[in-house]
């Protein structure tokens, strides 16, 4: 498979380069209030049992390895998929030794290629035997000031963030107008969809669409039995995001958040895995913050 031109980087979703040179808009939760300790990991309850679930950007340590590791402890088979292969197989590797008893694919997939994304949806249903749940999570951040943003950026942000999760959502649903079995979407978009940040006009509104084309295909998709529904999350910490960001922004990005901390990425995915299941089987088309309640 030849490499992308200009490869998508999936982690971290929104990921702040710059120190702010403003207060930040609420006092800090104190330190010492009982929702400043991140909890420890829910444990599986077959959410997700019998389902077979297809992530993009799954590889590496953000919300899209996160909310893959959801689905098998929620009792799903899953298919993985990411630009970056050498890290797919990676991936791949970790979740079957830690899941031996269920089954985990891969496929390579960059979410700027049409016949890309076709392909990983015809793939997938034939590596898992049919397609359940596809959580699109694939995006791409960047930070710059509008006056010095190039077209090139721009259009690079919008066609993987937005174009890709369009690209899979119409795949999907050509996959399910002609199974006879229902199916579920799950997009990863962003509190910066509503939100303004400063050097991210590019991104945030990228994630405006995802809100929007989550609203407006989940109402064609019902008449193929399909749920379609977003998370926007807010500042979720793991390695990644930590090589490139400042500790220091970090923690006062976390700061202004009620709980005074950011979520843990197993939060976002375990919202993720809510609903992807059938305990919200008749919610379609919603955007549900996972910020604190900071939108």
């Amino acid at each position: 498979m030849n490499k992308p031109t200009h490869p998508p980087v999936t982690e971290p979703t929104h990921p702040p380069a710059t120190e702010p040179t403003h207060p930040p808009a609420t006092e800090p939760t104190p330190a010492n209030s009982p929702l400043a300790t991140a909890p420890v990991e829910t444990p599986g309850h077959d959410l997700l049992k019998g389902k077979k679930v297809v992530v993009t950007a799954a590889a590496g340590t953000g919300i899209g390895f996160a909310s893959a590791r959801r689905a098998l402890l929620e009792g799903a088979d899953v298919l993985v998929s990411d630009w970056h292969e050498r890290r797919l197989g990676e991936t791949r590797e970790k979740l079957a030794a830690e899941f031996s008893g269920q089954v985990v694919e891969s496929l390579a997939c960059d979410v700027s290629s049409t016949e890309q994304v076709n392909a990983l949806i015809s793939g997938a249903a034939e590596k898992l035997g049919q397609i359940d749940v596809l959580i699109n999570n694939a995006g791409l951040g960047g930070e710059t000031p509008l006056v010095d943003m190039t077209d090139e950026e721009w259009d690079r942000v919008l066609d993987i963030t937005l174009n890709g999760t369009f690209r899979a959502t119409r795949a999907a649903l050509r996959y399910f107008k002609g199974a006879a079995h229902n199916g579920v979407l799950v997009n990863n978009a962003s509190v910066l969809g509503w939100r303004a940040q400063h050097s991210q006009a590019h991104y945030a509104a990228a994630k405006a669409g995802v809100m929007a084309l989550t609203r407006c295909s989940a109402i064609e998709a019902a008449e193929y039995g399909v749920r379609i529904n977003a998370v926007a999350p807010s500042i979720a910490r793991h390695a990644f995001l930590a090589k490139v960001t400042s500790e220091e922004l970090l923690d006062a990005l976390a700061s202004q958040e009620a709980f005074g901390r950011a979520a843990e990425v197993w939060e976002i995915a375990a919202t993720i895995a809510m609903l992807a299941s059938d305990y919200t089987t008749y919610l379609t088309g919603e955007v549900v913050s996972i910020s604190s309640q900071r939108a």
